[in-house]
């Protein structure tokens, strides 16, 4: 399923920029346990999804996971860092080529999406495939992304040019969550702690929905007033609550898989 991108190498590139920054070694480590921890929570799909983020101080540069490797395997050091034509400026391999043309994209058409985690986790991807919007707003959990989402209708085979990555920016709009129909899912954040924290209550979200509707009972929803109140108090120091969330995984991993860090 998945596909190598072919990239061109970074080696005739001049004028190399600096990667050995403290805040782009933070990043990598940061999205090391982001997928150490998705393939424990079973995020992932085999080799096929991936995670990418902007390189701090560089706008036109992206990390992104090497084609070929399952989330539990990667490392801080195994990241690749991309620009948006295909070539690696840094690492070894290749992106997959979804991986590629999702993510460039997203990162050139939506500066204010820094970072982006695609996956195609069950209980989100089960809703990504009914018919109707795919959050009924009826459990807590799920409004924290209350006027969040956005709906990708027009699946058309696997994203292998840049049409495809366009098409979902520009269903992405201004919605943190895009919903690919018959796909998966889209989280856009301006941070990996938020994309994080996004993606691991969407898919607690998706879950207890899904739980909900295999009773064959009606689903009801929160009233809209209510459902607005409680995204509005749930988005009050949803940065900070991110951030502390990450550290909560970091020092589990830190403890049981130090590994990522390297």
């Amino acid at each position: 399923m998945a596909h190598s991108l072919k990239s061109s190498t970074e080696a005739a590139r001049p004028n190399r920029p600096d990667l050995s920054t403290d805040a782009i070694r933070s990043t990598k480590e940061d999205l090391a346990a982001c997928f150490r921890m998705a393939a424990r929570n079973g995020f992932e799909e085999g080799i096929c999804n991936h995670f990418s983020a902007v390189v701090p101080g560089h706008e036109d540069l992206f990390i992104v996971n090497p084609y070929g490797y399952a989330f539990r395997e990667l490392t801080a050091s195994k990241l690749l860092v991309c620009d948006f034509n295909g070539t690696v400026i840094d690492g070894d391999g290749e992106p997959e080529a979804t991986a590629f043309y999702i993510h460039a994209e997203i990162h050139r058409r939506l500066p204010r999406a820094r970072v982006a985690f695609h996956t195609h986790m069950p209980y989100a991807t089960a809703l990504s495939m009914t018919e109707g919007a795919p959050l009924i707003w009826a459990g807590q959990t799920a409004l924290k992304f209350y006027g969040r989402t956005a709906v990708d209708e027009n699946y058309n085979g696997l994203a292998l040019d840049h049409r495809e990555g366009a098409r979902i920016a520009a269903a992405a709009g201004d919605a943190d969550i895009v919903f690919l129909k018959h796909h998966g899912v889209l989280v856009l954040a301006p941070t990996v702690s938020e994309a994080w924290d996004d993606l691991y209550y969407l898919e607690r979200a998706a879950e207890v929905q899904v739980l909900a509707m295999s009773t064959g009972r009606e689903v009801l929803p929160v009233a809209p007033e209510i459902a607005e109140a409680a995204y509005r108090q749930m988005r009050e120091g949803d940065p900070q609550s991110a951030r502390a969330h990450l550290a909560a995984i970091r020092r589990q991993l830190d403890a049981e898989e130090p590994q990522y860090r390297h």
